[in-house]
């Protein structure tokens, strides 16, 4: 009787905030008093560990939510599942393709359930519990996640899956190009978009016919968790995908016994390059970014420039891997005033909204200790920030700073001594600032050239000459340009990821989704007829 009433009044609660039987999480109740209980899903069973970890509120340092810390003794149904996917996947253009209209329907009425505003709030607030970041951060990225449904609904999904045919040399004789799934597939995902990165490569895994063994950081996994349920009650079958929680050394022994024929990490360079070794190059990678932008000679729109600069370095608490890490800045931009007007947009910004906010992967000593050893650089200057935040109880594990800006002198920032600092990715709300005179171009392409990260870039100038000049030497994945390009955006209506890298990924298009989870195969037909006294000599 008593489990039967806490049902109902859970049931209660549910309906209460909107989000039906398929909600577990309720971001508003999660506490140090009643932790929330994320789970690993296999075989279709949403299951336990036999030990958990503890993750901290990021704001208050609470124990709020216990993630199964999977050991290496509990693997082998992961090992398993993955083993017993065929390398010709669960579906793919010639078999069970009845599945492609499956997983349109079945995305259509996810895309209708988010557009909900009660469940776009649901997702929103999960979101700031776990990462926190604005309200508007929060709600952009469940509305890029919804736009990316909504895009996928229908027969698009069977159009991801588009060939071609060539004519042969005789009748009877045709080839055909199809897009092929690998079958069991992995997919790694950070904690900076803990909705929007697992879900939209999620999707396009399944879409193409594999089946993926997924891993979210276990700081925001609940947040994937609560997005499967609400697949499963679209209809989605629970076997379509495994969810393995806990440490990297038990997902890495997972993959190493299970063998996914490919992987999709987003994350950092130091572990996208050990799972380039590890698995022998079948990886795609969108890791590191270091992303630069640059100002032009042209100086027009002043605010609006400023702001997305603000926008770009600093929303998120700098926590995108987009996120603008050094700013070119034209002679003609720094006589107009721009950096009193970084300034005071950086000092706007306040804990209390969550426009700057915990840093989740990299601490405060560690940022100051940046800022000082760019301090060093002779010429080297504090622009605005540089202080660690204060009255707030975020857990020392965690950072915590002030929107911080260091000016380099571009001389100083070429030098061999100086470069590697200068251009070390800080995933924080920290960025490089330098000025160029016109005569300084080629100093700057050097700069662009010598970087390792070739993710997101702008070129802010509507000189159609100098925007064809810098877009013409340089190789990001992602180049916005004219005066209202920025870094940061990753949106369902365009391709986001790195380039310059053969293992480089993509994300969001139907361009992305082919070419990461789906691979060419040509088949040759060749049915005859066998011409009339055909000559059957050796050759």
């Amino acid at each position: 009787m008593l489990a039967a009433r806490h049902c109902s009044q859970q049931a209660a609660r549910l309906l209460a905030r909107g989000v039906a039987s398929w909600s577990k999480f309720d971001p508003a109740a999660m506490s140090g008093t009643n932790p929330a209980t994320v789970s690993n899903l296999v075989y279709g069973e949403w299951v336990p560990a036999e030990k958990h970890m503890v993750i901290p509120d990021p704001l208050n340092g609470e124990p709020f939510i216990q993630v199964p810390d999977t050991q290496l003794y509990e693997i082998e149904p992961f090992v398993a599942s993955m083993k017993a996917v065929p390398k010709s996947g669960m579906h793919n253009p010639l078999k069970d393709p009845e599945r492609y209209v499956m997983w349109g329907d079945i995305t259509a009425r996810a895309a209708a359930e988010m557009h909900r505003p009660e469940v776009e709030d649901h997702f929103a607030r999960l979101i700031q519990r776990t990462s926190p970041k604005s309200q508007a951060q929060a709600r952009g990225e469940v509305r890029v996640t919804r736009k990316f449904l909504e895009n996928f609904s229908g027969d698009q999904v069977r159009f991801l899956a588009r060939g071609f045919s060539v004519p042969g040399d005789h009748v009877g004789q045709a080839s055909h190009g199809y897009r092929w799934p690998y079958g069991p597939v992995a997919l790694i995902t950070p904690f900076n978009f803990p909705l929007e990165i697992p879900v939209l490569q999620m999707m396009g895994a399944l879409y193409m016919g594999n089946k993926p063994l997924v891993h979210s950081d276990h700081k925001v996994c609940l947040v994937l968790e609560e997005f499967v349920r609400l697949l499963h009650h679209c209809g989605m079958s629970l076997t379509e995908l495994d969810i393995c929680n806990g440490r990297g050394q038990t997902v890495n022994e997972i993959m190493a016994q299970g063998q996914p024929r490919s992987t999709l990490f987003t994350g950092s360079k130091r572990v996208a390059e050990k799972l380039a070794k590890d698995f022998h190059g079948k990886v795609y990678l969108e890791d590191a970014g270091f992303d630069w932008k640059i100002l032009g000679p042209d100086v027009q729109d002043f605010d609006y420039v400023a702001w997305q600069c603000d926008q770009d370095a600093y929303a998120c608490s700098g926590q995108k891997c987009s996120a603008q890490s050094i700013l070119f800045m034209h002679d003609n931009w720094a006589e107009a005033g721009l950096e009193k007007a970084l300034a005071q947009r950086a000092g706007q910004r306040r804990l209390e909204d969550l426009t700057v906010g915990p840093v989740l992967s990299v601490t405060t000593e560690r940022m100051m200790q940046h800022k000082e050893r760019l301090l060093q650089i002779p010429g080297a200057r504090l622009m605005f920030g540089g202080e660690p935040l204060s009255g707030h109880s975020i857990p020392k594990q965690y950072g915590a700073i002030q929107p911080t800006a260091v000016f380099v002198p571009l001389n100083e920032l070429l030098k061999e001594g100086n470069f590697e600092a200068v251009t070390t990715e800080i995933f924080g709300p920290f960025q490089v600032v330098t000025q160029y005179g016109d005569h300084d171009v080629p100093h700057i392409l050097e700069a662009c050239e010598r970087m390792e990260a070739h993710l997101t870039a702008a070129v802010v100038s509507n000189d159609i000459r100098f925007t064809q000049h810098i877009l013409g030497s340089t190789v990001n994945g992602t180049t916005y340009a004219g005066i209202r390009a920025r870094t940061t955006g990753a949106p369902q209506n365009h391709w986001f990821g790195p380039a310059g890298d053969p293992r480089a990924a993509g994300i969001g298009t139907p361009e992305a989704i082919k070419l990461v989870w789906s691979t060419h195969r040509e088949i040759i037909q060749d049915y005859g007829p066998v011409p009339h006294g055909f000559s059957l000599q050796q050759s």
